[in-house]
């Protein structure tokens, strides 16, 4: 746990150290989105099933508050990020080839993954919803993580490094929303709780 705590904490404040202390680490995809992924992405979850289904927030005068909306809400947080990773780390290993560069696997999924770490550790704001525009905030400085680490973790040249990252870029935006999208869809076609079905004075 203490060595979770310190590379992400290392990952956010000293983000260009961290890359340089992971870029030869010989851990595979499943281990790291299972020890270091999935505990990050549980604070989001955790936080977003106390915020509206415990403590619940105000939108418009309308009243947000139900355990079944937390728990689906927790659910698709946790999946889709967990998905993401996976996924985004599989688009961007195929694409290497494009741009002329190698990128592993493992490599690919670990470069999303730690990437995560600003946005996830942010989630604890979810607790409370008016707050969590500072996990928006965060997620856009996972955004420079990932840039700061892109051409170490890929070894693209620096002629092909802006198309690959921006493709990359858009490629883990994308994938991310359309995981929730799809799994919001999935929960309220199996009636569980919507946003709209859970608003009362």
């Amino acid at each position: 746990m203490d060595k979770l705590i310190n590379l992400a904490k290392q990952f956010i404040l000293s983000p260009k150290e961290a890359w340089e202390s992971v870029k030869d680490d010989t851990s595979t995809a499943q281990q790291h989105v299972t020890s270091y992924v999935f505990p990050l992405a549980l604070i989001p979850a955790i936080a977003t099933f106390i915020g509206v289904g415990i403590i619940g927030y105000s939108v418009m005068g309308f009243r947000i508050h139900s355990m079944e909306l937390g728990i689906s809400q927790a659910v698709i947080s946790l999946v889709s990020t967990l998905l993401g990773v996976f996924i985004s780390g599989f688009v961007i290993h195929k694409l290497a080839p494009s741009f002329q560069t190698e990128v592993s696997l493992d490599k690919a999924v670990k470069l999303v993954g730690f990437s995560y770490t600003a946005a996830l550790v942010a989630g604890i704001f979810n607790l409370y919803m008016p707050l969590a525009i500072l996990a928006g905030i965060a997620g856009l400085y996972s955004l420079y993580v990932l840039f700061v680490g892109f051409k170490p973790m890929t070894n693209v040249s620096e002629e092909k490094s802006v198309g690959y990252f921006v493709v990359s870029l858009v490629v883990i935006i994308l994938v991310y929303f359309v995981l929730a999208m799809v799994l919001a869809a999935l929960f309220g076609a199996l009636g569980f709780a919507t946003i709209k079905g859970s608003m009362g004075m």
